[in-house]
């Protein structure tokens, strides 16, 4: 697979291709190799990410960042047919990189790559999208877990959220049997209960919610500013939109002084 057969199953944005382009040409991707290799690896990713950051000098809007974690995603493709993963789920899982430049568009009112810090967890197949929702490979309390993340594109629907938790329990189980973890796990904005009176019988949200058991609460994090606004967490709350009855309903609870904060929530296995 060569990179622009990359950028095209991914759907890239047009110019996030023109500005890949008109960089390439000062990139040698040999001179990064160790870097490359080690954000393809979960044990030495994070690091990794650090040490080519602190490199690539003068690369203010990440292109060239962008440009070498998109190298380290073709060469993933290899690795997921040897998992036998599928091209589906490689692509599910890459287009990551395209939902994140269009958000940062629509957030900034420019189009930067501002995720190098998260997506090297995709490029070393730590997390993968499988269905409406991405899993994460994760250790708490020493033992694995799945982690959910939310993909601001995901279908909440009890049935895409039970399809994608079957496919998991697959997936895991076919692909990754030494994965043995016992419950999924998710922090999110949109499990908490601040968002309740702002949810009608019938809400995806909420049936979404009420498949979690809370076990703990951040009521200062500003998530839903980001999440539900694509607003930053210094922006003007008056300002901010009214599309949606819960945009409505927190944009007012923010105004009164309160905050929709982030919970915890566990699914055990034996629950599903």
């Amino acid at each position: 697979m060569q990179l622009q057969e990359l950028y095209a199953i991914i759907e890239l944005p047009a110019e996030a291709v023109r500005r890949l382009e008109a960089v390439a040409p000062a990139i040698a991707l040999s001179d990064f190799e160790e870097d490359l290799a080690g954000m393809m690896d979960i044990a030495t990713a994070d690091a990794a990410y650090r040490r080519l950051s602190a490199r690539l000098t003068g690369d203010a809007d990440h292109w060239a960042m962008l440009l070498c974690q998109l190298e380290c995603a073709r060469r993933d493709a290899d690795r997921y047919r040897a998992l036998g993963a599928g091209m589906d789920v490689f692509a599910a899982t890459m287009k990551c990189f395209t939902r994140f430049l269009r958000e940062c568009a629509v957030r900034n009112g420019r189009m930067f790559f501002d995720r190098g810090w998260w997506t090297y967890r995709q490029l070393s197949m730590r997390i993968f999208r499988l269905g409406a929702l991405e899993y994460e490979l994760r250790e708490e309390g020493g033992a694995p877990c799945a982690g959910i993340h939310i993909p601001s594109d995901a279908d909440l629907s009890p049935a895409a959220v039970d399809d994608s938790l079957a496919q998991a329990a697959a997936f895991f189980a076919a692909r990754m049997p030494d994965f043995a973890y016992d419950r999924y796990t998710c922090s999110s904005w949109l499990l908490s209960p601040a968002l309740r009176p702002f949810l009608p019988d019938g809400s995806r949200i909420r049936a979404f919610q009420e498949r979690f058991t809370l076990v703990g609460e951040d009521p200062e994090s500003r998530d839903c500013l980001e999440w539900l606004f694509q607003a930053p967490e210094d922006a003007d709350i008056a300002a901010l939109p009214e599309r949606t009855r819960l945009q409505r309903g927190v944009k007012q609870l923010l105004l009164r002084g309160g905050n929709v904060g982030v919970a915890d929530g566990v699914i055990p296995l034996r629950r599903l």
